[in-house]
């Protein structure tokens, strides 16, 4: 047996520690990254994508779609990972009453001014070419409101929902 082999397997078999406070810290920190992360990717792509693309408002929007449709995919799998992996300080985050209610709040607390700035956007983007500022592309402000959802109630599902469950007493 090789020392490392020795090592590896004394890490692995240490009880990790109970839930505490700094679980939760883990929990809200966590949430919050993948949520912060998710409206500056789908907010940084909007801003780029007439830059990137030089059409018409209407023949740009399929890849804001695709560009939102991606951004979400890749929260999704990254709330479902963080949901289970477990830090060596704070240990696992357990699927529980606590911890589901207070992913959504968090979620829906701390993150969600970082939309702003996407709705600032999909408003303008609902007003271009349109006479008189009245918005002709409403689907640009429905763009916001599927996004709006995705962060504030599906994210948070599939994090609240990869959670370990509890462990059995005893």
């Amino acid at each position: 047996m090789a020392f490392c082999d020795f090592v590896d397997r004394s890490v692995a078999s240490e009880p990790l520690p109970l839930p505490r406070h700094k679980t939760l810290a883990l929990l809200v920190g966590r949430i919050t990254t993948i949520k912060l992360g998710y409206w500056a990717a789908v907010t940084l792509g909007e801003l780029a994508l007439p830059r990137v693309i030089d059409k018409s408002f209407t023949e740009r929007f399929p890849y804001s779609v695709a560009l939102a449709v991606l951004a979400s995919v890749l929260a999704f799998l990254w709330a479902r990972w963080q949901a289970r992996v477990i830090d060596r300080r704070a240990g696992g985050i357990e699927r529980g009453i606590a911890t589901i209610a207070t992913t959504f709040a968090a979620a829906s607390v701390v993150a969600s001014p970082a939309m702003i700035p996407l709705l600032l956007i999909e408003r303008e983007r609902s007003l271009e070419g349109c006479p008189a500022s009245i918005a002709c592309h409403i689907e640009a402000i429905w763009l916001w409101v599927a996004l709006f959802s995705i962060g504030i109630v599906f994210i948070p599902a599939v994090f609240a929902a990869s959670l370990r469950g509890t462990r059995p007493l005893g």
